[in-house]
């Protein structure tokens, strides 16, 4: 399965390293004006729609992961979780 910023970089049409240095600073605390307009050289001077977009995408991704492992955890305590089903777990791409 790919990594969240391998996900990023495929949706969004920028460069893995962009992406990982724009994810690198959001867990810093930057916000993203300050992104956009100080950090140009790290990110390959995304506007703010395409920051804003990857904050939404990466805090979704996230999200997602969380609950994916919260559901298999869950399971897993009842003695009922599968190989099919944890399969199945692995590659959900929505939290509905």
């Amino acid at each position: 399965m790919p990594t969240i910023a391998e996900i990023l970089a495929r949706e969004l049409d920028k460069p893995l390293a962009h992406v990982q240095n724009v994810i690198d600073l959001l867990d810093q605390g930057n916000t993203i004006p300050f992104i956009a307009r100080y950090r140009k050289e790290q990110h390959g001077s995304m506007d703010d729609t395409a920051l804003r977009k990857l904050e939404d995408r990466l805090t979704y991704l996230r999200n997602l992961e969380q609950r994916r492992q919260e559901v298999k955890s869950a399971i897993e305590g009842q003695e009922k979780l599968t190989p099919e089903l944890a399969e199945i777990l692995h590659w959900c791409e929505s939290a509905h």
